[in-house]
């Protein structure tokens, strides 16, 4: 079962279900964020930061246009786009710094471990960089995140065969491109790995 009773809107409002909601959540949103993120202490930070916009945009959510897991990959998206953006502004390294809360070592290990199981697959959302975004977004949704072609689309808010299309657009440049490129490198660090990742997945439904 993806969801809770009510759903996110009535885990907004319930503490018990909002814990729920968290436990039943929290890993796939660390793994997401761990994908994107090389820093334990902005993971951890960047994961609070998407429930806690779980809790503003508890009312948009709609079983109808996908589950639970896709809704918070879109959020967990708009989360990691928005940090992306602010550290491109930022200019001076204690900046950085300054708004990060401490973590127990604990904490840390874990997040690290965390990292370290996310590695192959920040390498290959790295390789996807030079596809055009909405054609990456699809792609890095299904073949990295392992999303279904509805979580992705529904992650993204574009219609199922919008994300079918740029899906098969974004499978043909990548092995375009992968040809090119020596495929007995290090595993995970260039496109053939990421070619990779999208060979066999068909995009349908889970």
């Amino acid at each position: 079962m993806d969801g809770i009773r009510g759903g996110p809107a009535a885990a907004a409002r319930d503490p018990k279900l909002f814990e729920e909601f968290y436990r039943r959540h929290v890993d796939a949103v660390t793994s997401f964020v761990a994908r994107r993120v090389p820093d334990a202490h902005t993971v951890a930070d960047l994961t609070a930061e998407v429930f806690l916009a779980v809790l503003d945009s508890a009312h948009t959510y709609r079983p109808g246009l996908g589950s639970e897991r896709a809704w918070l990959h879109g959020i967990a998206r708009n989360v990691v786009s928005s940090e992306h953006r602010r550290l491109a502004r930022e200019t001076r390294r204690d900046q950085r710094i300054s708004g990060r809360r401490l973590l127990e070592p604990d904490d840390i290990a874990l997040l690290e471990d965390k990292l370290d199981a996310e590695s192959a697959g920040r390498h290959a959302l790295a390789a996807l960089q030079r596809l055009p975004e909405g054609e990456r977004a699809v792609l890095e949704l299904i073949a990295v995140d392992q999303l279904t072609l509805t979580e992705a689309a529904a992650a993204l808010g574009i219609r199922q065969v919008t994300a079918r299309v740029r899906l098969h657009r974004a499978r043909r440049a990548l092995r375009g491109v992968a040809v090119a490129e020596p495929a007995d490198g290090p595993r995970g660090t260039s496109l053939p790995y990421a070619a990779s990742c999208a060979t066999g997945v068909n995009g349908g439904e889970a």
